[in-house]
């Protein structure tokens, strides 16, 4: 399984990003996905996962609310749409992917992943 990960940049403080995963050389239509980030100098953090029907996600506190991760199996893809960014979201967000397609709060871990995409940048101006 091959992830690219697109769609980030740069926008101000309160506005939207639409990021999208896609996902190549295997079908993932039963593989639960997750989108993760990593600011600069910190340890790369959860940020949102979803199971393999799209039936149940789950988020960080930090962007419940602001944050909605969908997927569309008929294209192998998974998106993050986020709204009101905030400076503090800034970071470079990757998509994962695991074959484990159902939902457990162990996907909140980087090691419940097998599959990473390159990363995008994202990056809110204050």
């Amino acid at each position: 399984v091959q992830l690219q990960a697109s769609g980030g940049g740069l926008v101000q403080t309160g506005g939207s990003l639409r990021l999208s995963c896609a996902a190549s050389g295997h079908s993932v239509s039963r593989y639960a996905m997750g989108w993760f980030r990593q600011a600069p100098g910190k340890e790369r953090e959860f940020v949102a996962t979803i199971s393999w029907s799209g039936a149940v996600t789950y988020y960080a506190d930090s962007v419940k609310g602001r944050f909605t991760i969908s997927r569309d199996n008929a294209k192998s893809a998974v998106y993050l749409q986020m709204n009101s960014l905030k400076f503090e979201d800034t970071a470079v967000y990757y998509c994962a992917a695991t074959n484990g397609g159902g939902f457990s709060y162990a996907l909140v871990r980087n090691d419940a992943y097998g599959y990473w995409g390159q990363g995008t940048q994202s990056t809110v101006s204050s």
